[in-house]
């Protein structure tokens, strides 16, 4: 990047591109999130939760660039980082291929040769047939109260890759939150359970929906866009297939 220093001293704020980063240049991360957890044994300065993180241990650790997402991350705290002089970068992300996008900003602008991984992911899902959906499903994130996938996410458009259209995928909110009764009654031919941000597991989560097939899967391949993205499409398959 002609006329543009590269940062040397990178702070996280988001688990996905932490772990990005990490499989890139993991000398470049200085500080990261609570929640990010990959790769195992990071380590680096933990800077609190992507929604109250400490915005004076940030500066103090004097990042060249710090790396957020508007989804993840709350307005006011990369004000704050900002009035504290720090180069922040936002990055949306709502599909697979604005992650794609996002991914390949993050590491030009880190001065990083493009990874192996983001080649490998970009192709594990572009090879897949184009499809129409095949199930409609309710997607779960949270219980207590039950939230759902609503319109644009990301997960959203990975499933919809992998034939299943969530039933709320045109409702007003991106997460809404629906009673259990209404996603019980709602006529989804499957329930998918993540097991992240909210744990679901097989005693925790297909109870409430008795008589409707579950597919337990894994949220960091569902929700995390990063190195995990190139095996997503197996992964996830396998465990929509055992639902099935």
């Amino acid at each position: 990047m002609t006329g543009h220093s590269f940062p040397r001293r990178v702070v996280s704020l988001v688990p996905s591109l932490t772990e990005s980063v990490a499989a890139c240049a993991p000398e470049l991360l200085v500080g990261a999130t609570d929640w990010c957890s990959h790769p195992e044994g990071l380590d680096v300065v933990r800077v609190g939760g992507t929604k109250n993180p400490d915005t004076a241990r940030i500066a103090a650790l004097a990042p060249g660039l710090v790396l957020a997402n508007e989804e993840e991350n709350r307005p006011q705290d990369l004000a704050a980082l900002r009035a504290a002089g720090l180069d922040v970068l936002v990055t949306e992300i709502r599909t697979l291929d604005q992650a794609l996008s996002e991914l390949d900003r993050v590491r030009t602008r880190c001065g990083l040769p493009r990874p192996d991984w983001l080649d490998a992911a970009g192709d594990a899902w572009h090879r897949l047939p184009s499809r129409s959906a095949e199930l409609t499903a309710i997607v779960p994130i949270w219980r207590r109260p039950w939230m759902v996938l609503g319109r644009d996410t990301f997960a959203g458009d990975l499933l919809a890759r992998l034939g299943v259209r969530h039933l709320y995928a045109e409702h007003a909110e991106r997460y809404p939150r629906i009673p259990r009764a209404e996603l019980a009654a709602s006529g989804a031919e499957l329930v998918v359970l993540p097991d992240e941000p909210y744990r679901f597991t097989a005693d925790d989560g297909p109870e409430a929906f008795p008589g409707l097939p579950a597919a337990l899967v894994s949220g960091r391949h569902l929700t995390w866009y990063g190195p995990s993205l190139a095996e997503a499409p197996e992964v996830l398959s396998a465990a929509l297939a055992a639902a099935r």
